[in-house]
């Protein structure tokens, strides 16, 4: 056999995405050219690796059994790398990070400086629920985890990055209405709730019941960036976290409500299981997260600090 390492790359990136389409768009190929790599590859073997049927293509048990082969053999080719860049004394290796939806206006500003300045790391970041979040921590699939609420149920270490402040945010829509007062606005405007288990739609349930305000549910949401458009359409109110309507308090779409107890503070913290050994590469960025987040706080969210609130 004279399957080459592109070969097996293009195979695998085939097998995960199970569409030669998506699978050209992510390896920044033609479709045609991974096409001819898979056809190429695929006559190397007397059994089938993938079939399709109607027009979705599927991987048979052997090609899933060929494709964790290839993953395998790239990821050792991949280790060879790492270790010739270290070798020449530089920090190398992957770098796997597990972020809450909302962590996504955070995490890459504490990234950037460290990737700009380490090009040998490679960085795999999933933006996801807490669930999941919490769920790669526990398989230890990840380096760090980023959250604004830590798990109690695992042991974990931490290092804080910075504040976590939720408001009461509105569209300019709803806000123009200057006749609601601040105790009739829970009653006339419903509230919008993101997804169950996510921490901001906690802290939001447990403010309203802590200071029983009469509410009314119309909408849950699973995406902060579906919450924006919501608020800016005019539906109703919610209870968000500031990090990430920079630009939407900006323009004017949304606009902060001052209201008693709000706004609700809480951390961003990068956390590891304690037991974890953790690999060079993930050290150096411990060491660079300690030393430096006081700058990048400064630099990247002073903005904070001027808001008229």
């Amino acid at each position: 056999m004279n399957y080459t390492l592109h070969q097996l790359q293009v195979f695998l990136k085939v097998t995960q995405k199970q569409s030669v389409t998506k699978a050209s768009e992510e390896l920044f190929l033609s479709q045609p050219a991974v096409s001819i790599q898979l056809k190429k590859f695929q006559e190397q073997f007397s059994v089938p690796l993938t079939e399709v049927v109607g027009r979705q293509l599927y991987v048979t048990d052997f090609g899933k059994e060929i494709a964790k082969a290839a993953e395998k053999i790239l990821n050792e080719v991949q280790e060879i790398n790492y270790k010739t860049l270290s070798f020449k004394g530089q920090i190398a290796g992957r770098l796997k990070i597990s972020v809450v939806s909302t962590g996504k206006y955070v995490m890459p500003y504490f990234l950037s400086d460290f990737l700009n300045k380490n090009k040998g790391v490679e960085l795999i970041m999933d933006v996801t629920n807490k669930k999941k979040v919490v769920k790669s921590l526990e398989k230890n699939e990840v380096d760090f985890s980023l959250v604004s609420v830590i798990p109690a149920q695992l042991n974990l270490d931490k290092v804080q990055l910075m504040e976590n402040k939720l408001y009461l945010v509105g569209g300019k829509k709803i806000i123009s209405s200057k006749k609601i007062s601040k105790n009739k606005m829970f009653e006339q405007y419903p509230l919008i709730y993101r997804e169950e288990g996510s921490a901001t739609r906690n802290a939001m349930e447990n403010f309203i019941r802590e200071n029983d305000l009469p509410s009314h549910k119309k909408m849950e949401l699973t995406s902060n960036e579906a919450l924006k458009q919501a608020l800016i359409a005019g539906f109703g109110y919610s209870i968000m976290p500031l990090i990430g309507i920079k630009n939407e308090l900006k323009n004017g779409d949304l606009q902060l409500i001052p209201f008693k107890g709000l706004p609700l503070t809480s951390n961003w913290d990068l956390v590891w299981v304690k037991s974890k050994k953790l690999s060079p590469t993930a050290t150096a960025f411990l060491e660079f997260i300690k030393k430096e987040k006081e700058r990048i706080i400064e630099e990247e969210f002073n903005w904070i600090n001027k808001l008229d609130i």
